[in-house]
């Protein structure tokens, strides 16, 4: 069965509109309430995590009460980074975790992760199965089976030790100073406590949510604040989170970007070179860039690609018993200690890489010169299908017999926004602008 309501990344729309309402979570709660609680005891529990979106309030009280409707016991955990729901869910033996965010997406927008009993987020057949039970009439509990509901107040704690524990045993972070973006969102608290706890002098930049201030002009997708304030401060190194702080971008002593791609080369040669990096590949999607292929190449490594979304990035992870992967635009999947993209633990690796080598951020920053990429984005009415139209196929056959043997182009519809992405690559930078630009144009004109 095909998903409708599923993205690359759960469900997600601006709050209070189709599928994102109140009446929506509760029946979505109780589907997959009634999904993972097969066997009709009264044991069952579901793990419940949030960011600092305003409505998160409104999405976590309708879920709560369409998991207990089923029989679900649910435990609150509150503003938890989204890999905090992946690995509470195993910790505190529950049948299903929830992590309510809309990632890197403006304040109005909210979203519905799901992740299974083992920590990891659903596949494509759990999804449509628990979509198919939203078309039916889901039954309910017996009065006497109607679930519980408890706050946990230590879940930001237990998650902290374990980030902590990822970082090389008896190393600290003493006398690098750290700028800590955190957008305003779910780690607004556990990530400066991490830092400063492993010795950095921490100077914290998103800490400040009030509902409406997540990601906005701050995070990993707009890092001109951190910039600025590590040169203001003469800051090492800077770490930019988004909105639930499972994708981070780093920024060198000069507020220079080091993207997903760069962070993702920087360590499979150190685990390569220390023998860590399982069957000798990274795994990463199609957006990531040419250069970081033929860098691994050079290395002796390979690169194997995925459909954008870091839930396809683990799927192949697990499949091929791969423990390094993730996005360019900053998921990094260390399966060795996460079952999700955690942009705090990752940021760590490259703290403990500057710390082990002796080398300053921008040393380690630029693993690899990426050939020329180009993306842009059309906006689009929900219910249009522009790439199913006969003008858009024709620009995008043009492109792609344009950029044959001289680079490569990507276009799809994104699994979280009503946007059209155009991307490619290509050395010649006049070709790879013409291309982009003319396929946008005649998008444009069909949308």
């Amino acid at each position: 069965m095909s998903r409708k309501m599923f993205g690359t990344d759960g469900v997600r729309g601006q709050a209070n509109t189709y599928p994102m309402t109140a009446e929506m979570a509760l029946r979505l709660g109780a589907a997959a309430g009634r999904y993972f609680r097969r066997d009709g005891s009264n044991v069952h529990r579901v793990v419940i995590g949030k960011d600092t979106r305003l409505s998160g309030y409104m999405f976590e009280n309708a879920l709560t009460a369409g998991f207990t409707s089923t029989g679900m016991n649910v435990l609150l955990l509150g503003p938890v980074p989204t890999p905090a729901v992946g690995l509470l869910t195993t910790s505190m033996r529950a049948d299903v975790g929830v992590m309510i965010s809309a990632s890197h997406n403006p304040h109005y927008d909210n979203g519905i992760k799901f992740f299974g009993p083992d920590g990891f987020k659903l596949s494509d057949q759990a999804e449509s199965d628990i979509e198919a039970l939203l078309e039916t009439e889901i039954a309910p509990s017996q009065a006497q089976n109607i679930g519980r509901a408890k706050h946990i107040y230590d879940g930001r704690f237990r998650y902290n030790e374990r980030v902590k524990s990822t970082f090389p045993h008896g190393m600290r972070l003493d006398g690098l100073k750290v700028v800590i973006d955190c957008a305003n969102g779910a780690a607004y608290k556990t990530a400066p406590e991490v830092l400063w706890e492993l010795g950095a002098e921490v100077i914290e930049v998103g800490v400040s949510p009030n509902g409406f201030n997540i990601n906005e002009g701050c995070g990993s997708t707009n890092v001109k604040a951190a910039a600025e304030t590590i040169i203001a401060h003469g800051a090492d190194v800077g770490i930019c989170l988004d909105g639930d702080a499972d994708r981070v971008m780093i920024l060198d002593e000069t507020g220079t970007v080091a993207d997903g791609d760069q962070l993702m080369a920087l360590l499979a040669g150190l685990w390569a070179d220390a023998g860590k990096l399982h069957g000798g590949a990274l795994v990463a999607t199609v957006m990531s860039n040419l250069g970081l292929e033929k860098h691994l190449e050079a290395k002796g490594l390979r690169l194997e690609r995925t459909l954008v979304g870091d839930r396809y990035v683990v799927e192949a992870m697990r499949k091929g018993g791969y423990n390094l992967g993730g996005e360019q635009s900053g998921h990094i999947v260390m399966t060795d200690y996460a079952t999700t993209g955690d942009g705090l633990m990752a940021g760590l690796q490259y703290l403990a890489a500057m710390v082990q080598t002796g080398k300053p951020a921008s040393a380690l920053a630029r693993q690899f010169t990426p050939v020329p990429q180009m993306l842009k984005n059309v906006r689009y009415e929900l219910g249009l299908t522009p790439l199913e139209t006969p003008e858009v196929k024709a620009a995008i056959a043009d492109g792609e017999l344009r950029l044959k043997g001289n680079g490569r182009l990507l276009i799809r519809k994104s699994g979280t926004e009503q946007l059209i992405r155009v991307m490619a690559e290509s050395d010649d930078e006049k070709l790879l602008s013409e291309v982009v630009d003319n396929i946008v144009s005649v998008v444009e004109s069909v949308v």
